[in-house]
């Protein structure tokens, strides 16, 4: 079989998996955070916790919640890293240092598993599986429960209550993330990935050199940081590795972990405001771009210009020959989409397009499908701008599932949609500007070199974690840099969506008319998707030039 007959089986089969769990597993979240009833473990955590889970929240608690539990989370997953050495099974591994701890903290808690060091012979099992990878669940369980909240902003009127955060938070955990998790991880464990607290083992290459593998509980942190569109690693090479990703079925088993929840989630929004159309028309916006994306990083990949590439038949540098070009672009094109980070190959070595293409794919806010519930609220936030756009044109009050858009909610919209942008390019510009963070660049004077720093920077502040790996991100410069970026450009985003929700639930609903937009429709879907392209491209499109444009033409 082809590659390309190969990876069309592959797009088409993970579609009709996604389809297959669309109803059943989007009906269920939306029965999760609808319920009154606690399970006897909840009560127990909430009693734990102090909580009293029939009690409710304005979104100014709401918020204040999501910020203090991450805050806890980074000071214990930071501490964690520094007393590495005295823990058990650290391997014998030091403790991290405190400019990459910070680092590694911020990432994780951020959502972002951004890694500035290699995972393997840097932190010990402990760590891995005590602290990276309970973040990888708690910290999806925030972005699902601030969806959760801005879902209810529209669907409820006249209040000022969103849910209670330690309630969406214990129920994202225990009733969606856990159940997939353990079943998940099972599935990976049949498939070959690794499962154990093994140190490292001593083996002979084929070319009689000695090399160490360490062993470890791959499979429970692989399984939750693609269900949790996390990204971070066990081993360095990420799901290139073949313990992390032993074949083609689980890498395509991978892709479906990473995209099952985001597009999921858009069912959940549509039960919840009563209106299945409206969660259809999101993930149409969504499915369209994600299809584009793909199948715009398969084609610059597969069609890569130069000697090298024709002689292979494709742009094989940097890719594992057991998954080929389409396999690798729809991992990179699924994982950028996605807020995932996760990589089968190394993106700096697609070809300029290919590698711009996965640029400008996070550049989108992350919302194609995007995170565990970020993608949702982002989308559901350029879909508040799409209206505002829309309503201008036609000179009318704009209004979205029932509630008006005033000068409250498009200021509250337009300080998200600048936020993000304002991270990533003042930050590059800074990295450029000084000497010290250039000499971390390989391509030091040379497009591919900018486009490593806009690379860096973007991740992070969307919250990818992937990355250019010409990049020596392991200095004080970039671990302080980026730490901020992934902290600010989760964090800031987040408490703005409350505030939007909270605007929302204190409106009445005004009555749809003759003149009211329909967003369940073709129409709407499309101006969307302009909007998310458009608003985009206007704001990077001048970085975009001097890096992998300039580089590819």
């Amino acid at each position: 079989m082809s590659d390309t007959a190969a990876g069309l089986l592959q797009v088409g089969l993970l579609v009709a998996l996604l389809a297959a769990v669309y109803v059943p597993l989007g009906g269920y979240m939306a029965r999760v955070y609808t319920s009154e009833k606690d399970s006897r473990v909840e009560r127990g955590t909430y009693k734990l916790l102090g909580v009293d889970s029939k009690a409710e929240q304005t979104w100014g608690v709401y918020a204040r919640s999501v910020l203090a539990f991450s805050f806890v989370g980074l000071i214990l997953l930071y501490v964690l890293q520094r007393v590495q050495s005295h823990l058990p099974l650290s391997l014998g591994l030091p403790n991290v240092e405190q400019g990459l701890a910070f680092n590694t903290a911020a990432s994780f808690v951020a959502n972002t598993n951004w890694q500035s060091y290699s995972p393997e012979v840097t932190m010990g099992h402990l760590v891995q599986f005590a602290g990276l990878a309970v973040q990888n669940f708690v910290s999806a369980a925030v972005g699902i429960a601030v969806a959760v909240a801005l879902i209810r902003g529209f669907a409820r009127t006249k209040t000022d209550r969103l849910g209670n955060f330690w309630v969406d938070l214990t129920r994202t955990v225990l009733r969606i993330l856990l159940p997939i998790a353990v079943v998940g991880g099972l599935v990976l464990v049949a498939m070959g990935v690794v499962q154990n607290l093994s140190g490292a083992h001593e083996v002979t290459s084929v070319v009689g050199q000695t090399q160490s593998i360490p062993g470890g509980p791959v499979a429970s942190q692989e399984v939750i940081k693609e269900l949790g569109t996390n990204g971070g690693g066990f081993y360095n090479a990420n799901s290139g590795h073949p313990f992390e990703n032993p074949n083609g079925l689980s890498n395509l088993f991978e892709i479906f972990l990473l995209l099952v929840i985001p597009v999921a989630l858009t069912r959940t929004f549509g039960l919840m405001v009563k209106d299945k159309r409206q969660g259809y028309a999101i993930l149409g916006v969504m499915a369209t771009l994600w299809v584009a994306f793909t199948f715009a990083a398969t084609l610059f990949e597969s069609q890569g210009e130069g000697t090298a590439t024709q002689a292979a038949g494709a742009a094989m540098e940097g890719k594992e020959t057991r998954f080929g070009v389409w396999a690798s672009a729809l991992f990179a094109s699924s994982t950028t989409g996605t807020s995932t980070g996760a990589v089968n190959s190394a993106h700096d070595s697609f070809t300029p397009l290919g590698g711009g293409t996965a640029l400008f794919h996070m550049m989108l806010g992350e919302v194609t499908p995007g995170g565990t519930g970020s993608g949702l609220y982002g989308m559901l936030v350029l879909a508040v701008l799409a209206v505002f756009v829309a309503g201008l044109m036609v000179g009318r009050t704009p209004e979205y599932l029932r509630k008006k858009i005033t000068a409250r909610e498009m200021k509250l919209v337009s300080l998200y949609i600048l936020t993000t942008p304002s991270l990533v390019l003042v930050g590059a510009a800074v990295a450029m500007g000084l000497a010290t963070a250039r000499a971390s660049i390989f391509n030091t004077d040379s497009p591919h070199g900018f486009s490593e720093v806009l690379y860096a920077f973007t991740s992070a502040g969307n919250n990818n974690g992937s990355a250019f790996g010409g990049l020596s991100a392991n200095t004080p410069f970039y671990n302080t840099a980026l730490g901020l970026v992934l902290l600010l450009g989760r964090f800031v985003p987040m408490i703005l969506v409350l505030a939007l929700a909270g605007s929302f639930a204190r409106q009445q609903p005004v009555p749809v008319n003759e003149g009211t937009l329909p967003t369940h429709k073709a129409l709407f879907v499309t101006m969307l998707v302009g909007v998310v392209v458009i608003v985009t491209g206007l704001t990077y499109f001048p970085a975009l030039t001097l890096g992998p444009l300039a580089e590819g033409l």
